[in-house]
Parts: C-alpha cells; structure tokens; sequence
C-alpha cells in the first residue's frame, strides 16, 4: 500500500460489501447448523469472522472508516459477555495499529513538510519501522538533534480525501454494528466525527493544542503531556512518552495497575479543562499510558472541546443536588440548561428514581467500573417494561453539552474495560466545580455491581 485507498468508488464497494459479507455468514451458519453443528459453535465462529473482517476492512482503508470503528471499539465494554469475546482482541488491536506506510512514502512527507534535509537538520537519527499507526496518521520513534527521544507523527497522504469520503459512507457500516449494543445511537457518533474532521487534519492546530496541554502539565509530579518540538500542516515532532498504554494494561494489567490506570484516566478528563481549559475529547485507550516514573501519560491531541471557564459548574451543583435527593430543585436547573424543555412536564421524584443507577457509582467511596454495570445500565435504559422507561425520552441535551456528553459516555466505557476501583466522590470533589459529597451520604465500602 503507497498511502490510502484514496478512490471513493473503491473505499464505498469495501465498506458496501460488509453487511452483505455478514449477512452471507448468517446464512452460512444456518447450513451448518442443518448439517449438525451445535448453535453455539457456530455462533461463536460467524461472530469472529465478522469481527475479524470488519476490523481488517476499517484499518486497512484508515481515515474516517478507521476512526469510526476506534469510535465504536471504545463501546465494547457494553457488549454481551457472550458476544464480546470474539470482538475484545481485534477492538483492542484497532484502537493501536493499522497497516503501515512503506518508507519512501513517508521519506516523502517528512522532505515535503520539513525540508529536504529533514534527516541530519531535524534529528540524529530515525526508524523507518512505524512504532504506532491510527485513523488518519502513524507514529516513527527518532531522536532529536539534541539528543531527545521524539515520536514523529506523519498525516497519510490522502487522508483528507479519504476522511470526507467515509464520514459520507460509513453509514453502512452501522447495519453491522447496530445489533452490537442496544441504544447505541451511531448517527451523533457520525456527526461529531464529521464536525471535528477538518480540525484533526490541520496538524498544526493540534500542535498549538498539545503544547497549551503541555504548558498546563509541566512539570506536573502526575501527569505528562509531551512537549512540542516542531511542526507543520502534516507533521507533529514531540517529545516521546515511554509507558504501558491503556490497551495493554486492559488485557493484562495487574489489579495494582487497573487501579491506578483508572484513577488517572478519569482525573484527566477533569483535569485538562480545570488547568488547560480543554477536554481531551478521543478517549480511546491508545491515547494514554502509565509511565515508569508513575506519571500519566496522554498522547494525540486532535480532537478537544473547548471550555476556557473549565467544567460548567452547574454540572457538579446539580449533580450534588440529585444525590441529595432535592429532585425539584434538579428539574429546575435542568429545565433552566436546556436539558428539559419548556413544554415537558417531569415529576422530580420519578427523575431521580430514573436517574439513579447512574448516581449510584458516586454514593461509595470506591466503585469497581466494570463491564457487567455497563451492560445493565445499557439494559436498563432499553426496557420498555419499566413504568418510567418513557423519561429518557422527555430529557433533552443541549448542543454545548453534546461533546461533554459523548467523552463522558466513552470515557466510562473505557473505565469499565480497565476494571479498576477509582475513588469516584474524591475526584468529582477535587476537580469538579461545585460538586459537594458532603451534601449527601457515602458508603464506606464499595459496592460489586453486576
């Protein structure tokens, strides 16, 4: 491959013929199933073939199919325990790597965006062998001129092209992973993607947002953002960040580091906006590693919401105010925010009744986020049986909160692939504003959900 599959009509028949691939498995089951294969086999063999295929499809085009499937991989915490093994080991695999570039492509990029001498001007040396390669980019190890480690992240050539071309098709894509999990609704997915892609193309403004997280960080004994050496349009040159990433703590973490790994991971998303007045908004665990000095590392700085004033405020108030059980004074922010309209009526106490296994993380001292609470609270908020099932649908979100939102929902997907015990009410209390857990009570022990 010299750079992405860049023709519409190639890239549209690949990402066509996956719901028909899959639909012709299905009937292959069904024959197997007459000639004697017992159910379940053959249900565990479609679904990894069509994990297998789904996933090899998305990498290997890249660009917007591959950052929708690093969008959907972020879910597989929610999926049926029976249905997500097939699925875990090539969700993990997407969210760190893709087929590389050939060198004399990427000769090509790094002479056009830093010079024809970019070799001996700009490092003492470089790996052609990428270390890392994602949706609309891959990442070299090389050493700066004056003796640092850096990672170079080069933009594949066509990435533009081929992301505005996926974002338009990869709709198709959807049919397969639909039946995945309940109440994933994959069209705001889509729309986020598409209003953040020209954004995440222009390297250079990641730059200048790497380096305001990394002026905000510096020298912070708990986190780590790399520092900025050079830049273009294309091209991003940063300090390297040795670590275990997310991805590889999920699949083999000791409790120790699941604990820790988690603790920082949802710090942070509080964090960056209360000091860097931005949310870091691609949680994939790619993205974030535990260096060896302890520190937290966070890489890939394309996407962010910006929230120069931090975390709204009335998102800690309310949130205390719904644990404390004041259920009018909640329907009356909300109502206020946008997130209730004028013409719905909503009993407080039925909202918070409705609301509740939500909370319920925030009432412990430490709350264990794991994938059988994930799958319930998606159960729940999919049963048409329950009397007040009907109140998701009178609850409206605002645009300003829809980003803030989607980290948030993605963000606790990822907590629950991680698997560890995080002090939920002393972080919100340390790093969201007006949040109060002295206004409601605390269990002392946490709680085993599932």
């Amino acid at each position: 491959m010299t750079d992405l599959p860049r023709r519409a009509v190639t890239r549209t028949a690949k990402l066509a013929a996956l719901p028909l691939t899959a639909a012709g498995r299905t009937a292959l089951g069904v024959g197997k199933r007459l000639g004697g294969k017992s159910a379940e086999a053959v249900a565990a063999e479609m679904q990894a073939r069509t994990a297998e295929q789904l996933f090899r499809v998305l990498g290997e085009l890249k660009g917007g199919a591959m950052k929708f499937g690093q969008a959907l991989s972020i879910f597989e915490a929610a999926l049926p325990e029976e249905v997500a093994g097939p699925y875990r080991a090539t969700l993990t695999k997407l969210q760190d790597s893709a087929p590389p570039l050939p060198a004399a492509t990427v000769h090509q990029v790094l002479a056009e965006q830093l010079g024809p001498r970019w070799r001996t001007s700009k490092f003492q040396s470089f790996d052609d062998r990428p270390s890392a390669a994602a949706s609309i980019g891959q990442v070299h190890k090389a050493v700066w001129r004056d003796g640092r480690p850096c990672a170079v992240k080069i933009q594949y050539p066509g990435a533009g092209a081929a992301l505005i071309s996926d974002l338009n098709q990869v709709t198709r894509v959807g049919r397969v992973a639909a039946g995945w999990i309940p109440g994933l609704d994959v069209k705001p997915i889509l729309d986020e993607l598409k209003a953040r892609m020209v954004e995440e193309l222009d390297y250079s403004l990641e730059a200048k947002t790497q380096a305001r997280f990394a002026r905000a960080f510096r020298g912070d004994p708990v986190f780590a953002v790399p520092e900025v050496l050079v830049s273009s349009e294309h091209v991003i040159v940063s300090e390297w960040l040795d670590g275990v990433p997310l991805s590889r703590l999920i699949a083999s973490g000791t409790q120790e580091e699941r604990d820790l790994g988690a603790r920082r991971y949802m710090e942070f998303l509080l964090a960056g906006p209360a000091r860097a007045g931005l949310l870091h908004a691609d949680p994939h665990p790619g993205n974030y590693r535990l260096l060896d000095d302890g520190r937290f590392g966070i890489l890939d700085f394309g996407a962010v919401k910006r929230l120069p004033q931090g975390m709204p405020p009335e998102m800690g108030r309310l949130l205390t105010l719904a644990l404390a059980g004041e259920s009018e004074a909640v329907v009356e922010g909300l109502r206020e925010l946008g997130f209730i309209k004028s013409s719905i009526k909503i009993d407080g106490d039925a909202l918070l009744t409705y609301l509740e296994p939500f909370l319920e993380p925030i009432r412990h001292t430490t709350w264990r986020f794991e994938r059988a609470w994930m799958r319930s609270l998606f159960a729940y908020i999919n049963d048409v049986r329950r009397p007040d099932w009907t109140m998701g649908l009178k609850l409206n979100l605002p645009p300003e909160y829809l980003l803030i939102h989607r980290v948030w929902l993605g963000g606790i997907a990822v907590l629950c692939q991680i698997d560890g015990d995080v002090p939920v009410p002393e972080v919100l209390a340390e790093w969201l504003p007006e949040f109060d857990p002295s206004a409601y009570a605390i269990e002392d022990t946490a709680v085993e959900p599932g």
